[in-house]
Formats: C-alpha cells, sequence, structure tokens
C-alpha cells in the first residue's frame, strides 16, 4: 500500500505544496525561502527516510513566523494522511540523539491523538536570521496536525544550531520507527481496535 500525499495549502500569508512518501531515502527537494529551515528539513527528511519536498513561498519580509508555521501544519497533515488508519506500524517511537554537547531524546506515540511537551530552551535568540522559539513552535504545529503525542527533552546543550539539529533528528528517528511497519502484526495498534 502507497503511503504518500500531497498537501497543498494557501492562505493569505503563505503558499505550501508539501509532498511525502513514508517508504523513501529522504530525497527531495525543501525550497522554503528560509535557509535554516531547509536544512533543518534536509536532516529530517534523511534521518527519517521520508522523501519529502516542500515549496513554498510565505511573507518572509514580515518575518519566518507563518511560513515555518504552516510548513509544520503540512508536515503533520501528509504524515497523518499517509499513516491512514495506522494498521500494521509500530505506532511509539523514541531516540536519544547525541549531537556533540547536546543530548536530546525524542518519543512520539503516532496514536490519532495530540499531546506535545517540550522542554529544550534554547539560550540564543537568532541562529542567523532565524527565531529560535520556531523551533518549538514549528513542532508544535506538526504535533497537532500529525495527531500524535510528542515529547521533546534535552537533556543539556549549549550551541543553539546544535541543540536546533539535534531535535530534528531526534524527532526524525522517533517518527521512523513509529511509522515503519510492523512485522509481527498487521492490525491496528490498539486495544480499541480503532486510533
Amino acid at each position: 500500500m502507497s503511503r504518500k500525499t500531497t498537501i497543498d495549502r494557501q492562505t493569505g500569508e503563505t503558499q505550501i505544496r508539501l509532498s511525502i512518501d513514508l517508504d523513501g531515502s529522504g530525497a527531495g527537494e525543501r525550497k522554503t525561502g528560509i535557509g535554516f529551515l531547509d536544512h533543518m528539513l534536509d536532516l529530517f527528511a534523511k534521518h527519517a527516510l521520508i522523501d519529502l519536498t516542500v515549496e513554498a513561498t510565505g511573507d518572509l519580509h514580515v518575518d519566518d513566523h507563518h511560513t515555518t508555521e504552516d510548513i509544520g501544519i503540512c508536515l503533520g497533515q501528509a504524515i497523518d494522511q499517509a499513516l491512514g488508519d495506522r494498521a500494521g506500524i509500530r505506532r511509539y517511537g523514541h531516540f536519544t540523539l547525541p549531537m556533540d554537547e547536546v543530548l536530546v531524546t525524542a518519543a512520539v506515540d503516532m496514536g490519532g491523538r495530540y499531546a506535545f511537551e517540550y522542554q529544550a530552551p534554547i539560550s540564543a535568540d537568532k541562529i542567523g536570521t532565524f527565531d529560535t522559539e520556531l523551533v518549538e513552535h514549528f513542532w508544535q504545529s506538526f504535533a497537532a496536525n500529525a495527531k500524535c503525542n510528542l515529547h521533546v527533552l534535552m537533556h543539556y546543550g549549549r550551541n543553539a544550531h546544535h541543540i536546533s539539529e539535534g531535535i530534528f533528528k531526534a524527532v526524525a528517528r522517533a517518527v521512523r520507527m513509529a511509522a515503519e511497519s510492523d512485522p509481527r502484526s498487521d492490525a491496528i495498534p490498539s486495544t480499541k481496535g480503532v486510533l
């Protein structure tokens, strides 16, 4: 069964077309107009083994907020749609990732319900021109639209770029684990029989 989907989002602030293949290799192009976000999405695609193509135009003359938020929304919606009824997936995933002096854990439940906990403060306000508070906002937007529980915990770290990179890679690895096919079961992974 194909686990591919495309999301088109057109608002007064952004125009986004995002395509994924959950069973990919990390291929695709990321063109958001925000260099740092492109870099983080490259890392996410590679470590999640999700083919990801993003073409976005947004009101970057204002700031990066709307574009970053809306790409998080689209990525979450795409993963939600591609998972379908979630039959045959592992459902849960977690990963603890070292990134130089940073250690980050991400844990996810692709169970169809939203919850978001984020304990990863970044002391710097900016990475280049990118507002670091948007890292948390991106993942909150993602989790709400992927209908998943997402917990992000930075155990320790100092460098803002390394913290952000560690978060994107750790979440990617957790999502990869949760979305993978379970070789032992093709059932919906819940005693309720539905997610």
